[in-house]
Protein backbone atom coordinates (compact mmCIF):
# COMPACT_ATOMS: atom_id res chain seq x y z
CA UNK A 1 0.00 0.00 0.00
CA UNK A 2 1.30 3.36 -0.90
CA UNK A 3 2.47 5.12 2.07
CA UNK A 4 1.20 8.67 2.00
CA UNK A 5 4.30 11.66 3.00
CA UNK A 6 1.75 14.52 2.52
CA UNK A 7 -1.82 14.43 3.36
CA UNK A 8 -3.92 18.00 3.12
CA UNK A 9 -7.32 17.53 4.40
CA UNK A 10 -10.16 19.91 3.83
CA UNK A 11 -7.79 22.98 3.11
CA UNK A 12 -9.29 26.64 2.83
CA UNK A 13 -7.34 29.95 2.15
CA UNK A 14 -8.49 33.30 1.33
CA UNK A 15 -6.92 36.34 0.22
CA UNK A 16 -9.28 39.40 1.65
CA UNK A 17 -12.59 38.44 0.39
CA UNK A 18 -11.30 36.45 -2.38
CA UNK A 19 -11.28 32.17 -1.67
CA UNK A 20 -8.14 30.84 -3.27
CA UNK A 21 -7.98 27.46 -2.03
CA UNK A 22 -11.62 25.57 -1.47
CA UNK A 23 -11.88 21.98 0.36
CA UNK A 24 -8.80 21.01 -0.98
CA UNK A 25 -7.51 17.15 0.21
CA UNK A 26 -4.46 16.09 -1.44
CA UNK A 27 -2.22 13.06 -0.88
CA UNK A 28 1.02 13.11 -2.17
CA UNK A 29 2.54 9.26 -1.82
CA UNK A 30 6.37 8.17 -1.41
CA UNK A 31 8.27 7.83 -4.47
CA UNK A 32 5.53 9.97 -6.64
CA UNK A 33 6.15 12.18 -9.17
CA UNK A 34 2.82 14.01 -8.89
CA UNK A 35 1.88 16.33 -11.38
CA UNK A 36 -0.12 19.10 -10.62
CA UNK A 37 -2.24 21.01 -13.46
CA UNK A 38 -4.59 24.20 -13.74
CA UNK A 39 -4.88 28.05 -14.98
CA UNK A 40 -3.30 30.91 -13.79
CA UNK A 41 -4.81 31.66 -10.58
CA UNK A 42 -6.16 28.46 -9.75
CA UNK A 43 -4.15 28.25 -6.43
CA UNK A 44 -1.43 26.03 -7.65
CA UNK A 45 1.91 28.30 -6.03
CA UNK A 46 -0.38 29.00 -2.91
CA UNK A 47 -0.80 25.74 -2.19
CA UNK A 48 3.15 25.13 -2.43
CA UNK A 49 3.52 28.02 0.27
CA UNK A 50 0.95 26.58 2.27
CA UNK A 51 3.31 23.35 2.08
CA UNK A 52 6.27 25.37 2.87
CA UNK A 53 4.74 26.63 5.64
CA UNK A 54 5.33 30.53 3.68
CA UNK A 55 1.78 31.00 4.17
CA UNK A 56 -1.19 30.33 6.92
CA UNK A 57 -4.61 28.34 6.07
CA UNK A 58 -7.68 29.25 7.27
CA UNK A 59 -9.40 25.70 7.44
CA UNK A 60 -8.34 22.20 7.65
CA UNK A 61 -5.36 19.98 8.43
CA UNK A 62 -2.17 19.09 7.00
CA UNK A 63 0.00 15.41 7.99
CA UNK A 64 3.86 15.56 6.75
CA UNK A 65 4.79 12.17 7.58
CA UNK A 66 1.41 10.92 9.17
CA UNK A 67 2.46 14.19 12.11
CA UNK A 68 0.95 17.37 12.13
CA UNK A 69 3.16 20.72 12.41
CA UNK A 70 5.78 18.37 11.33
CA UNK A 71 8.74 21.69 11.30
CA UNK A 72 11.22 18.63 11.09
CA UNK A 73 9.92 17.39 7.66
CA UNK A 74 9.99 20.99 6.59
CA UNK A 75 13.41 21.43 6.27
CA UNK A 76 13.28 17.94 3.84
CA UNK A 77 11.55 19.83 1.62
CA UNK A 78 13.51 21.70 -1.41
CA UNK A 79 11.61 23.92 -3.40
CA UNK A 80 11.99 25.72 -7.10
CA UNK A 81 9.35 28.52 -6.78
CA UNK A 82 11.34 31.17 -9.24
CA UNK A 83 14.77 31.76 -8.37
CA UNK A 84 16.79 34.53 -7.21
CA UNK A 85 20.59 34.41 -8.08
CA UNK A 86 23.57 37.03 -8.27
CA UNK A 87 24.25 37.56 -12.40
CA UNK A 88 27.79 38.35 -11.81
CA UNK A 89 28.38 35.10 -9.70
CA UNK A 90 29.32 31.89 -11.58
CA UNK A 91 26.82 28.40 -10.91
CA UNK A 92 29.09 27.71 -8.20
CA UNK A 93 29.66 30.61 -6.44
CA UNK A 94 25.71 31.08 -6.40
CA UNK A 95 25.25 28.07 -4.71
CA UNK A 96 28.06 28.38 -2.18
CA UNK A 97 26.04 31.81 -0.83
CA UNK A 98 22.77 29.33 -0.63
CA UNK A 99 24.95 26.82 1.20
CA UNK A 100 26.07 28.87 4.28
CA UNK A 101 22.69 30.28 4.08
CA UNK A 102 20.90 27.44 4.38
CA UNK A 103 23.43 25.99 7.11
CA UNK A 104 24.57 23.00 5.42
CA UNK A 105 28.12 22.26 6.76
CA UNK A 106 29.15 19.73 3.82
CA UNK A 107 31.46 21.63 1.51
CA UNK A 108 31.25 18.96 -0.94
CA UNK A 109 27.45 19.66 -1.02
CA UNK A 110 27.91 22.10 -4.07
CA UNK A 111 29.78 20.46 -6.15
CA UNK A 112 27.25 17.16 -6.11
CA UNK A 113 24.32 19.00 -7.18
CA UNK A 114 26.30 20.82 -9.76
CA UNK A 115 27.11 17.34 -11.44
CA UNK A 116 23.41 16.35 -10.68
CA UNK A 117 21.99 19.35 -13.23
CA UNK A 118 25.64 18.96 -15.41
CA UNK A 119 26.48 22.25 -14.53
CA UNK A 120 29.83 21.29 -12.60
CA UNK A 121 31.84 22.93 -16.09
CA UNK A 122 30.14 26.05 -16.46
CA UNK A 123 32.90 28.24 -15.61
CA UNK A 124 30.90 31.61 -17.17
CA UNK A 125 28.41 34.23 -14.74
CA UNK A 126 24.81 33.65 -13.96
CA UNK A 127 24.20 36.46 -16.35
CA UNK A 128 25.37 34.55 -19.72
CA UNK A 129 23.07 31.85 -18.97
CA UNK A 130 20.49 30.08 -21.52
CA UNK A 131 16.85 30.05 -19.47
CA UNK A 132 17.65 26.01 -19.03
CA UNK A 133 20.57 26.52 -17.87
CA UNK A 134 19.53 28.64 -15.30
CA UNK A 135 16.03 26.67 -14.90
CA UNK A 136 18.95 23.67 -13.89
CA UNK A 137 20.70 25.83 -11.53
CA UNK A 138 17.34 27.02 -9.92
CA UNK A 139 16.66 22.69 -9.42
CA UNK A 140 19.91 22.60 -8.62
CA UNK A 141 19.92 25.26 -5.29
CA UNK A 142 16.48 23.33 -4.54
CA UNK A 143 18.19 19.95 -4.33
CA UNK A 144 21.24 21.56 -2.06
CA UNK A 145 20.84 18.80 1.80
CA UNK A 146 19.63 16.08 -0.69
CA UNK A 147 15.78 16.40 0.33
CA UNK A 148 13.23 13.99 0.50
CA UNK A 149 10.38 15.95 -1.31
CA UNK A 150 11.01 18.53 -3.93
CA UNK A 151 8.76 21.06 -5.50
CA UNK A 152 8.85 22.07 -8.62
CA UNK A 153 6.65 25.24 -9.66
CA UNK A 154 6.59 25.31 -13.38
CA UNK A 155 10.09 24.31 -14.17
CA UNK A 156 9.75 24.18 -17.68
CA UNK A 157 8.05 27.87 -18.26
CA UNK A 158 9.94 29.76 -20.68
CA UNK A 159 12.20 26.71 -22.07
CA UNK A 160 12.23 25.62 -25.69
CA UNK A 161 12.32 21.95 -26.28
CA UNK A 162 15.48 20.83 -25.76
CA UNK A 163 15.65 22.59 -22.10
CA UNK A 164 12.02 21.08 -21.76
CA UNK A 165 13.49 17.68 -22.34
CA UNK A 166 16.81 18.34 -20.00
CA UNK A 167 14.28 19.38 -17.20
CA UNK A 168 12.14 16.24 -17.60
CA UNK A 169 15.21 13.71 -17.58
CA UNK A 170 16.44 15.53 -14.42
CA UNK A 171 13.20 15.01 -12.76
CA UNK A 172 13.26 11.54 -13.79
CA UNK A 173 16.69 11.20 -12.79
CA UNK A 174 15.93 12.28 -8.99
CA UNK A 175 13.07 10.44 -8.90
CA UNK A 176 14.36 7.05 -9.86
CA UNK A 177 18.51 7.47 -8.97
CA UNK A 178 17.76 9.57 -5.55
CA UNK A 179 14.39 9.12 -4.31
CA UNK A 180 13.13 12.14 -4.15
CA UNK A 181 9.12 12.13 -3.99
CA UNK A 182 8.53 15.28 -6.96
CA UNK A 183 5.49 17.44 -6.98
CA UNK A 184 5.70 19.74 -10.19
CA UNK A 185 3.23 22.20 -12.25
CA UNK A 186 3.44 22.81 -15.46
CA UNK A 187 1.30 24.21 -18.70
CA UNK A 188 2.99 21.44 -20.54
CA UNK A 189 0.47 19.11 -20.35
CA UNK A 190 1.75 16.42 -23.18
CA UNK A 191 5.14 16.67 -21.33
CA UNK A 192 3.81 16.69 -17.83
CA UNK A 193 1.90 13.08 -19.18
CA UNK A 194 5.15 11.94 -19.50
CA UNK A 195 6.78 12.63 -16.32
CA UNK A 196 4.30 12.61 -13.67
CA UNK A 197 2.91 9.40 -12.26
CA UNK A 198 0.05 10.66 -11.22
CA UNK A 199 -1.76 14.26 -11.82
CA UNK A 200 -3.89 16.30 -9.78
CA UNK A 201 -6.52 18.82 -11.66
CA UNK A 202 -7.23 22.03 -9.45
CA UNK A 203 -9.80 24.47 -10.81
CA UNK A 204 -11.05 27.90 -8.94
CA UNK A 205 -9.40 26.57 -5.97
CA UNK A 206 -10.51 22.92 -5.67
CA UNK A 207 -8.91 19.85 -6.69
CA UNK A 208 -11.70 18.59 -9.14
CA UNK A 209 -9.78 15.41 -10.16
CA UNK A 210 -6.92 12.68 -9.38
CA UNK A 211 -5.97 10.43 -12.02
CA UNK A 212 -2.69 7.79 -12.45
CA UNK A 213 -1.14 7.79 -15.62
CA UNK A 214 -2.37 4.33 -16.14
CA UNK A 215 -5.98 4.98 -15.52
CA UNK A 216 -5.11 7.69 -18.49
CA UNK A 217 -3.37 5.17 -20.28
CA UNK A 218 -5.72 2.45 -20.27
CA UNK A 219 -6.82 2.26 -23.89
CA UNK A 220 -2.91 2.58 -24.68
CA UNK A 221 -3.81 -0.54 -26.59
CA UNK A 222 -6.39 1.47 -29.15
CA UNK A 223 -5.64 2.28 -31.87
CA UNK A 224 -7.04 5.38 -34.19
CA UNK A 225 -7.37 5.19 -37.65
CA UNK A 226 -8.52 7.60 -40.49
CA UNK A 227 -10.20 5.68 -43.51
CA UNK A 228 -11.74 7.20 -46.46
CA UNK A 229 -14.54 4.67 -46.34
CA UNK A 230 -15.55 3.64 -42.50
CA UNK A 231 -18.34 1.20 -43.86
CA UNK A 232 -15.31 -0.99 -45.95
CA UNK A 233 -13.36 -0.28 -42.82
CA UNK A 234 -15.76 -1.88 -40.76
CA UNK A 235 -16.57 -4.92 -42.62
CA UNK A 236 -13.09 -5.59 -43.56
CA UNK A 237 -12.11 -5.70 -39.68
CA UNK A 238 -15.43 -8.11 -39.00
CA UNK A 239 -13.92 -10.42 -41.92
CA UNK A 240 -10.95 -10.76 -40.53
CA UNK A 241 -12.21 -11.52 -36.51
CA UNK A 242 -11.20 -8.19 -35.04
CA UNK A 243 -13.98 -6.65 -32.59
CA UNK A 244 -14.07 -3.26 -33.02
CA UNK A 245 -14.88 -2.19 -29.14
CA UNK A 246 -15.37 1.57 -29.33
CA UNK A 247 -14.87 3.64 -32.66
CA UNK A 248 -13.67 7.10 -30.81
CA UNK A 249 -11.12 7.11 -27.87
CA UNK A 250 -12.22 9.69 -25.45
CA UNK A 251 -9.35 10.91 -23.60
CA UNK A 252 -5.88 9.14 -24.77
CA UNK A 253 -3.97 11.90 -23.65
CA UNK A 254 -3.49 14.47 -20.24
CA UNK A 255 -4.69 17.47 -22.65
CA UNK A 256 -7.91 15.88 -23.93
CA UNK A 257 -8.37 14.85 -20.42
CA UNK A 258 -8.37 18.01 -18.80
CA UNK A 259 -10.38 19.81 -21.65
CA UNK A 260 -13.25 17.26 -21.52
CA UNK A 261 -13.15 17.59 -17.38
CA UNK A 262 -13.27 21.55 -16.97
CA UNK A 263 -14.52 22.24 -21.21
CA UNK A 264 -13.08 24.40 -23.79
CA UNK A 265 -10.00 23.42 -26.18
CA UNK A 266 -6.49 23.34 -26.82
CA UNK A 267 -6.71 26.11 -29.33
CA UNK A 268 -7.91 28.69 -26.34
Amino acid sequence: MAEAVISMKEIEKSYGKHKVLRDVNLEINRGDIYGLIGKNGAGKTTLFKILLGLSEYEKGSIQLENQKNNTAFRKKIGFLIGSNFFSYMTARQNLEYYRVLKGIRDKKEVERVLKIVELDQVKSTYKNYSMGMKQRLGIANAILGNPDVLILDEPTNGLDPQGIADVRKLIQKLNGDYGMTVIVSSHILGELQNTAHRFGIINEGTLVRVITREELQKKEDAVRITVSDLERARKALEEAGVEILEEKQDANSLEEFYFKLLGGNEDE
